[in-house]
């Protein structure tokens, strides 16, 4: 799996942006970046209502047992991942092979209008990561060694 592409303040607040923008879209609770292994990367969103670190490695583990599962009715892979709750719902997006957008949302909502909004904000994140990794092909963020307390320090170096 390719490695997670280093961020500067100018990709952060793109990343952040994207995300408000789609829960002002969508009426959505809380957007989260995370990383394929399940780390936090960005949040917008009522964020104090839930325990994100452990959303985010729950959802990436769950999204990674999806794509066994699309393996096993041979399928090379899956997107997406929708968990429908009674209070909230659950909408995992791939972004692309080192990232994933989770989406909270009140259940009430339809998951085609979160659907309708995530896709593009997905393509957005993922042209921001591109740029990223491009700046610095060779420099990689391997996000087991950060503390998960409290990431965001990490990710707010500003472009030299």
């Amino acid at each position: 799996m390719p490695s997670f592409p280093q961020l500067v303040e100018e990709d952060v607040l793109r990343l952040d942006e994207e995300l408000r923008g789609l829960l002002a879209q969508s009426e959505a609770t809380i957007a989260l970046l995370i990383d394929a292994a399940g780390f936090l990367i960005g949040s917008s969103g009522d964020t104090r209502q839930f325990d994100l670190t452990t959303i985010a490695a729950l959802a990436a583990g769950a999204f990674m047992a999806n794509q066994t599962i699309a393996g096993l009715v041979s399928e090379t892979h899956f997107n997406s991942l929708y968990q429908q709750g009674e209070q909230f719902s659950l909408f995992v997006l791939a972004v692309n092979d080192q990232a994933l957008l989770v989406v909270i949302f009140q259940a009430h909502l339809g998951v085609g209008l979160v659907k309708y909004y995530a896709q593009p904000a997905a393509q957005r994140i993922c042209r921001q990561l591109q740029i990223a990794h491009a700046r610095k092909p060779d420099a990689s963020l391997d996000l087991s060694e950060v503390n998960l307390a409290d990431p965001r320090g990490l990710f707010r170096r500003k472009l030299d």
